[in-house]
């Protein structure tokens, strides 16, 4: 359609050929905005967004024609029109709770939905003077940044207490006060119980994705926490312990000698009273000039003015196929720490540190085992029942009566089990990469949120030698 007002060029008209050439190199409708005129009604309870359509007409250096702004004016009329749509929610899948400022929780009288399931937690709470009653009572209460979730995705209304008179309402008649808008929510929990708000961006986001969320350090007593980390702790031993092992490691070198188990992979070994403990491990030990490994002190000079450092463990995260339970978590999967990134350097050794010293430590990871098509194929094949001739097996050497004993006193490795059962050593460079401790640091920069896993690395643990 030609428009009056549209300038002239001395531009050809595109050929259909390169049309459909430039059709096929597009990227389609992901970089496209919404046609807010293709709406089927923009009166209704829960306006439709339609797909995204072709872009029209594109921006020229001397401005629109008046078809153009006409198409334009209408789309953005269309989509303030689709915006200012009333949102509505049925009240019999909607969920009550009263907020208390001085508590900064959220008393959940009406619970429906399943997202009590992760959230809240049960609070033992004196009972007030309309009550009657003087027995604790048990009520499921909501951090600010649970209570904050649930009502920006309208899935409950908090009510706050107010003293003005109010008159009566269909459905409401046991609330008390007056609901809380998205935004007085924002303004009344935002800022209490430690919550900032780049850590409810944090937590909004992770809990969108379907992950479990919840606080590291419990902000009260009642509220439920993950069982202690487990700690490895070596307890010194005693002179009768430190005999003992002498007594068996001269017994067993002695016992091996006459036995004839000398093993070849580790030829340097002297183990008895007036011998130190020589090996592989120590000789490239006493080699090492520097110390190293996570034992060995920083000794960095701290000073009382230094601030409190913000890499402090926030959240713990539960992936959504963790069998979680409300009352009694599980150890987390992860630990995430919020920061804000404007504010915030990077970590310092001794920030990463503390970190660490908190997290228990993580097992090596499973190695993945590639089967090939061919290799499942066979595998199948060999699991049908087949009948298979006996085979004749090689005839193996009696072992001697004294090598027995020995082995049964002294628990002498086998020569023979030793090399049915060895097995392949593990590949470490997955481990290396994982490290044996991780946290995970989010860096929220003006509501954009990007993730960090940093990992404690143990290249000293993993002999490359």
């Amino acid at each position: 359609m030609d428009d009056t007002l549209e300038l002239p060029t001395a531009a050809p008209n595109p050929d259909v050929p390169q049309e459909r050439e430039e059709d096929e190199q597009s990227s389609g409708d992901e970089d496209q905005g919404p046609d807010w005129t293709k709406i089927p009604g923009l009166n209704v309870a829960r306006p439709v967004i339609p797909k995204r359509g072709e872009k029209d007409f594109e921006p020229i250096a001397q401005g629109g024609s008046g078809l153009q702004r006409h198409v334009l004016d209408r789309s953005r009329s269309a989509m303030l029109e689709a915006l200012k749509a009333t949102r509505t929610i049925s009240h019999k899948t909607v969920s009550h709770a009263i907020w208390y400022p001085q508590l900064a929780r959220a008393h959940v009288t009406v619970a429906r939905g399943i997202h009590f399931s992760t959230m809240g937690h049960s609070v033992a709470r004196a009972p007030t003077e309309a009550e009657n009653t003087k027995k604790l009572q048990k009520r499921l209460e909501l951090l600010p940044e649970e209570a904050l979730y649930l009502v920006e995705r309208g899935a409950m209304y908090c009510w706050q207490p107010t003293d003005l008179p109010l008159p009566k309402t269909a459905h409401l008649d046991d609330m008390e006060g007056v609901p809380m808008t998205v935004q007085q929510a924002y303004a009344e929990m935002i800022g209490t119980a430690d919550l900032t708000f780049e850590k409810y961006q944090v937590y909004a986001y992770l809990k969108r994705l379907g992950y479990v969320v919840t606080r590291a350090k419990p902000p009260s007593a009642e509220y439920p926490t993950p069982p202690p980390l487990a700690t490895r702790t070596r307890k010194p031993a005693s002179i009768l312990g430190q005999l003992y092992d002498a007594v068996t490691s001269w017994l067993t070198g002695l016992a091996r000698l006459f036995a004839g188990g000398l093993d070849w992979w580790r030829p340097v070994q002297c183990r008895g009273w007036l011998c130190r403990k020589i090996d592989n491990a120590s000789l490239f030990e006493s080699l090492r000039f520097l110390p190293s490994g996570h034992d060995v002190p920083l000794r960095i000079q701290t000073t009382p003015d230094i601030p409190t450092s913000p890499y402090q463990i926030f959240f713990h995260l539960y992936k959504p196929s963790t069998q979680f339970k409300k009352t009694a978590p599980p150890p987390p999967d992860f630990s995430v720490v919020v920061v804000n990134a404007r504010t915030s350097p990077m970590p310092t050794i001794a920030e990463l540190t503390a970190l660490f010293g908190e997290l228990p430590e993580l097992p090596p990871p499973v190695p993945r085992k590639r089967v090939s098509f061919a290799q499942q194929k066979l595998a199948a094949q060999s699991s049908a029942p087949t009948s298979k001739p006996p085979s004749a097996t090689a005839p193996t050497a009696e072992v001697s009566y004294a090598r027995r004993t020995l082995a049964w006193i002294w628990h002498l490795p086998s020569t023979t089990t030793r090399r049915e059962t060895s097995a392949r050593p593990p590949n470490p460079f997955p481990s290396l990469k994982m490290g044996n401790k991780m946290v995970v640091i989010a860096a929220v920069d003006a509501a954009t949120i990007s993730f960090f896993r940093f990992g404690q690395g143990v290249f000293t643990e993993w002999p490359m030698a």
